[in-house]
């Protein structure tokens, strides 16, 4: 659309307060110049910008054009003195030394915002919005919406606008033609005034021939705002000073709703505690970061063009930086010497005792606000106990959908007739085990309007879990009496239902969802369709009831893995867990293991607080760290010799920087037809390697240095491979596609998973259920047990009937007749 139309002359009592503060932060230059054309202008924009409006007037929407460079590309892109301040001046010398702001810019897209498949109005549901939020240490100053919309023809048959609004301000509205039915993509100028940390970005369709008393419209009328919808935003990011309150800002902001960046760098000396201290912060941001992602690139012996947390000793040097001395464990802010606006952060210790207490006390309660470093003293580092993630379900006792919903904020109540579904999402341990034909009991405790107009009949609560429809529960109860009852005047409403689930349905990360489908009749009035004072509750005091279930499963599973960190995760804070690394890791590999430390926090709520990390493979002595642990390794199929020495006794080798699968011996394949392992695929799998240039994923196997545990490696063919796994795993296809004990990702052909090792059970069961276990999963062992016996009792029956006949007859029992 017209860029001037947006832009009124006169700026508006909000943006003259919004400017003032920013000059007082010295977030903005002194003298800044309104981009408002005046040839430009349209008479309401004239009428708005003489009245001092701060209401933008409707818009007349155009298809956006590639925008022009108005800017002398000569001239930098950050702020420069302006002519009234004195160049000898000391304001004039700070500004020259420490720049206050720094230019930025982004897109959030609707996908971004959290959908995915767009936004549509359709139905009585003709209004709705969605939320988009800016870190709080940036301040905008041009902001810009690019809307897609896909209508149906029903709907652009009508005389129908779409009226926006954001934070409860009008921006515009759109003619809903065959025009602006998927094809352009229009723009719209946003006041960089309104736009806030937390915003509101609501959609209206406004329809002059009442629509909304249609009741057949749900299927006919419709809009979609469509997922690549964006909001380009420009503004500059503020100088907030070395304030070590404002942790985990300016490193990780919450509000960033785009993929967060936390660069790390460490010193040429780096040591394993290094990294692991690094860990343990990555998988605490992980944490934070709940649906949205970050990224933890590495920096060796550098340090980072913006914000970054380094790690090191005293007096170790990072790029041009030295580690400033310190008595002990510390943590201490700095401006980042390459631009002040930026900081970093020192994270510091002598030894592996200091920085691992220096990283915990970053990630264990606020740091002192006002304060640029601290001394870290000493302090107990508490440890997990088996599936005590604070993230994943407790399967001892039954857990309340109250519980569940208060952790995500989730309300469990739905408001008018057209409404999305009420969703109560929880996580649970992946080695969950109940035996077939036992089921988990779901309470659901709910209640419709009463009302005269609903249709009674027809309404229904829609229960799924994961997208698996489970059941419709009725607003009566259903049954002969209950009827005749309903007729006479009786209660006969069903306000409680026992829903039996199936234990295949429970996944790592698992999403309840009601839906409250209410009919109304034929005669019901019109001002119901779009009322928001209608009510449709889930009581609280539902629950779910775990407690049936035992934990046990099969490893190597990658699946677990990959859906929450298992068997790593059994302890959320890695005290059984070894992070391995080559002998000379690249950043790659450690950027590798931080982004799986973060996915690990994110999975469990927990930090890894007790990780250890090694580099190389030293020897098998008993106090080594490999002993008595699970071990998460990372490296590339370049490190050979670190290679062979990974996967030595296991289902792999590695020959000419490749890897493949070792064919199983005679013996190998006996016992594996033996024990019912008939599903193992070591050729398909040594085939598919053998004949696939670059790649990346994952191999798990059994721990040659110690019973019961496991080894899971993330690798690739190079480093550019390895990092491609972090993507990789935002896809759900992919993550659904990992399973097995080796899971193979091109770029060509997704993922491919096979089974090339051997299982073993892993976890506790009552010692009856291990026994019934282990014949189902040994068909054959027990087939030829149960022939034996047969024999062995046949033959003992024939000989001693054999000489009872004998006896009988009184003749020995060893001669014929």
């Amino acid at each position: 659309m017209n860029q001037a139309q947006n832009s009124p002359k006169k700026t508006s009592l909000r943006s003259k307060l919004a400017r003032g503060v920013l000059l007082a932060l010295g977030a903005l230059p002194l003298v800044q110049t309104l981009a408002a054309p005046q040839e430009n202008m349209t008479t309401a924009d004239t009428s708005a910008a003489a009245t001092g409006s701060n209401i933008p007037p409707s818009p007349s929407w155009l298809p956006a054009t590639p925008p022009v460079a108005a800017t002398d590309e000569s001239q930098p892109a950050t702020s420069t003195l302006p002519t009234t301040v004195d160049a000898g001046s000391p304001l004039s010398a700070a500004l020259a030394v420490q720049p206050l702001v720094q230019p930025i810019g982004n897109k959030v897209t609707v996908a971004e915002m959290g959908q995915p498949n767009g936004l549509t109005l359709g139905g009585g549901q003709l209004e709705s919005g969605i939320m988009f939020t800016v870190p709080s240490d940036q301040v905008t100053t041009n902001a810009k919406l690019s809307l897609a919309l896909k209508i149906s023809p029903a709907l652009i048959a009508r005389d129908t606008t779409l009226e926006l609004m954001l934070n409860g301000q009008p921006l515009g509205s759109l003619p809903l033609t065959q025009s602006s039915n998927g094809g352009d993509v229009y723009e719209l100028d946003i006041p960089s005034a309104m736009v806030v940390s937390s915003n509101n970005l609501s959609f209206r369709v406004h329809d002059s021939n009442t629509m909304t008393c249609e009741k057949d419209q749900s299927e006919k009328y419709w809009v979609t705002i469509l997922p690549n919808t964006s909001i380009q935003l420009e503004g500059q990011q503020l100088n907030i000073g070395l304030n070590m309150g404002n942790f985990p800002r300016p490193f990780f902001d919450p509000l960033q709703m785009q993929e967060s960046q936390v660069p790390m760098a460490f010193s040429a000396s780096m040591q394993p505690q290094d990294v692991s201290s690094a860990a343990m912060v990555a998988s605490y941001l992980g944490m934070l970061s709940d649906y949205r992602d970050v990224n933890f690139p590495v920096v060796l012996n550098d340090l980072p063009d913006k914000n970054g947390i380094l790690f090191g000793k005293p007096g170790d040097k990072i790029g041009s930086l030295t580690l400033p001395a310190s008595d002990g464990a510390s943590i201490q802010i700095i401006d980042n010497p390459i631009n002040p606006v930026y900081k970093l952060l020192l994270v510091l210790g002598h030894d592996e005792n200091e920085i691992r207490q220096a990283a915990y006390r970053l990630i264990s309660a606020p740091l002192p606000n006002g304060s640029s470093s601290i001394a870290v003293t000493q302090a107990t580092i508490p440890a997990s106990k088996p599936y005590d993630a604070p993230h994943w379900i407790d399967t001892t006792r039954q857990v309340t959908l109250g519980e569940m919903a208060a952790r995500d904020k989730n309300p469990l109540t739905s408001n008018g007739i057209y409404h999305d579904g009420i969703r109560v999402g929880f996580r649970a341990a992946p080695d969950l085990f109940m035996w077939d034909g036992h089921t988990i009991p779901v309470q659901i405790n709910y209640r419709f309007p009463t009302e005269s107009w609903m249709d009674e009949d027809n309404s229904v609560l829609n229960v799924s879990i994961n997208g698996t429809f489970l059941h419709n529960l009725t607003v009566n109860k259903i049954g002969l009496v209950e009827n005749i009852w309903r007729k006479l005047g009786g209660d006969s409403r069903q306000e409680h239902y026992t829903l039996q689930l199936a234990p295949y349905l429970i996944y790592g990360d698992n999403q309840l969802e009601f839906y409250f489908g209410i009919k109304p009749k034929p005669n019901a009035p019109c001002s119901i369709l779009t009322s928001n004072n209608i009510k449709s509750r889930i009581d609280p005091n539902s629950y779910i009831d775990l407690s049936g279930s035992y934990h046990f499963t099969q490893l190597p599973n990658l699946s677990y893995f990959v859906g929450a960190s298992y068997p790593f995760s059994k302890l959320a804070d890695f005290t059984e867990t070894l992070m391995l690394l080559p002998d000379a890791p690249s950043a790659n590999d450690i950027q590798m293991l931080l982004n799986m430390a973060a996915r690990a926090g994110k999975a469990t709520g927990v930090p890894v607080s007790h990780v250890q990390v090694a580099f190389g493979i030293k020897g098998d002595a008993s106090d080594n760290p490999l002993f008595d642990r699970d071990i998460l390794a990372i490296t590339t199929l370049g490190d050979t010799p670190f290679n062979q020495q990974l996967f030595e006794k296991s289902p792999f080798n590695i020959n000419n920087n490749s890897l493949g699968v070792k064919a199983p011996t005679q013996w190998q394949r006996a016992i594996a037809w033996l024990t019912g392992d008939w599903y193992r695929q070591p050729v398909d799998a040594d085939r598919y390697l053998s004949s696939t240039g670059a790649w990346r994923g994952f191999v798990s196997y059994a721990s040659r240095w110690s019973n019961g545990h496991v080894v899971v490696v993330a690798t690739g063919t190079d480093g550019n491979q390895l990092l491609k796994i972090h993507d990789d795993l935002k896809s759900a296809r992919i993550n659904a596609g990992v399973r097995g004990d080796i899971a193979i990702i091109t770029d060509e052909n997704g993922i491919r998973s096979f089974t090339v090792g051997k299982q073993f059970p892993t976890g506790q069961m009552p010692w009856y259920m291990m026994v019934l276990w282990y014949a189902s999963a040994h068909i054959v062992i027990l087939s030829l047990i149960a022939v034996a016996v047969s024999l062995l009792v046949g033959l003992s029956l024939y000989v001693m009937l054999a000489r009872h006949a004998a006896k009988r007859l009184g003749r020995p029992s060893n001669k014929k007749k």
